[in-house]
């Protein structure tokens, strides 16, 4: 009885929440951030702290947020789906104010937000956190077939939990894992699953009966050479086959046949091979958002046109961007938005206050946890504008580790709820002084 009125109270709580969220909002704010994933409410929620109630708004359709990083462990079988998620109105921070609705179009001359609804919100400040779109349309045949006939997707909330149910079905054949050419988000995730999938498959005895290949668009397993040769020797250990410079174009669900493309400048580029399957884990290619690739503040790719150092705007002083919508040339995971979030708060609440002191720098920081297998796991890090290493540990993070997958799987989900959402969590760099203080790796 106790608990049904708990959980009655809840969701009456959460319902009022979404009514005050839109029903009494103003029009005008000094601070508006467009996304609420990890990114924005890394941003909104200390700002909302600093700038007081009612001077922050948060944009956000989606009702339901994310944690993305467990979607990979959901997909393999070792995490639950509903741990990946929570009501969005319990994540945005209590101080701001919370417009469900989509941005449409940012016009930065005027400063306005224009939504769904066509109604329009002002700013003093604009903070750009949109994500990234998923492009199921991207490859023929893809979006009428996804979530049947043995293709998922670890990327969608919609099709994370047919990863693990079409792996099951699994008795022999061809195991086929995809990494498209457009940038993406968390870009381990693609190949993450394929050594999960082998764990899997050897655990029911049938590993012989399945090949397993891994088709990137890319010319190499992951883009630092240090966790790249982890990475081979990890697939080869694995007999795991890699094929680079093939990027999935087409699918045929009901003859269970995959299309690529080969790229590159080899005497085969421009071909195309078609491979049978049996289980098929696509990356879809992914793109900016429309109403930020059709406005003033893009670049020629679509993204947030920002300072890859101080994330302002090149041309817009009162506009910032963070995490993947930015045109930051890094690798784009919760671990760089963590570390960009910082460097962003700092510079806009000096801006705010008129202080004059030097920017703060991000430096490109960002991280990649490429689990392999139930407790191990390369734990990757590095500076995605030096293409060097940057891990916090004392021991070299390109082995599998137990410690790792620990960190990754258990403590990091906490400090996501915990702090990352609540803005005080900007990455390790202080954590690094203590457990890496020589920076040996």
């Amino acid at each position: 009885m106790l608990a049904s009125k708990f959980a009655t109270s809840a969701a009456s709580r959460n319902a009022w929440t979404r009514l005050m969220s839109t029903s009494a909002a103003p029009s005008s704010y000094k601070l508006v951030v467009v996304g609420g994933g990890a990114a924005g409410l890394a941003v909104s929620s200390t700002l909302s702290r600093k700038l007081g109630k009612g001077e922050v708004a948060v944009i956000e359709p989606s009702r339901i947020h994310y944690q993305q990083p467990l979607f990979t462990f959901v997909g393999g079988g070792l995490k639950d789906f509903k741990d990946t998620h929570r009501p969005t109105s319990e994540v945005v921070p209590p101080e701001a104010q919370w417009i469900d609705q989509a941005a449409a179009d940012i016009d930065p001359e005027a400063n306005t937000v224009t939504l769904a609804d066509g109604s329009k919100v002002s700013y003093e400040y604009l903070v750009v956190a949109a994500g990234i779109e998923l492009n199921f349309g991207g490859i023929k045949g893809l979006k009428e077939t996804i979530g049947k006939n043995g293709v998922a997707s670890n990327y969608s909330p919609k099709y994370v939990q047919k990863t693990y149910e079409f792996l099951q079905d699994v008795r022999g054949g061809n195991a086929l894992f995809t990494m498209p050419a457009t940038p993406i988000k968390c870009a381990g995730a693609p190949q993450k699953i394929a050594y999960l999938a082998d764990e899997l498959f050897r655990g029911k005895g049938i590993r012989d009966n399945v090949t397993i290949n891994y088709y990137t668009a890319l010319g190499k397993i992951f883009a630092v050479d240090k966790y790249a040769d982890a990475m081979n020797a990890v697939a080869k250990s694995r007999d795991i086959n890699v094929n680079l410079f093939h990027d999935l174009v087409e699918v045929d669900g009901a003859a269970k046949k995959a299309t690529f493309k080969i790229l590159g400048s080899g005497p085969k580029a421009g071909e195309t091979v078609s491979v049978p399957y049996e289980f098929l884990h696509v990356t879809p290619p992914m793109k900016p958002f429309d109403f930020i690739k059709n406005s003033k503040i893009a670049n020629a790719a679509g993204f947030v046109d920002v300072d890859q150092y101080t994330l302002q705007h090149s041309r817009y002083s009162n506009i910032y961007s963070l995490g993947d919508c930015s045109s930051l040339p890094t690798s784009k995971t919760a671990a760089a938005a963590a570390a960009q979030s910082s460097v962003l708060k700092l510079n806009l609440l000096n801006q705010i206050k008129g202080n004059k002191v030097p920017a703060a720098q991000y430096d490109g920081y960002t991280s990649c946890p490429l689990v392999t297998g139930k407790h191990k796991l390369v734990l990757a890090e590095f500076s995605g504008y030096t293409g060097s290493p940057h891990e916090t540990f004392f021991f070299n993070q390109a082995n599998e580790h137990a410690f790792s997958y620990w960190l990754t799987a258990d403590l990091l989900p906490e400090i996501y709820w915990k702090s990352m959402l609540k803005g005080t969590w900007g990455g390790p760099s202080s954590i690094r002084k203590v457990a890496n203080p020589t920076s040996v790796n």
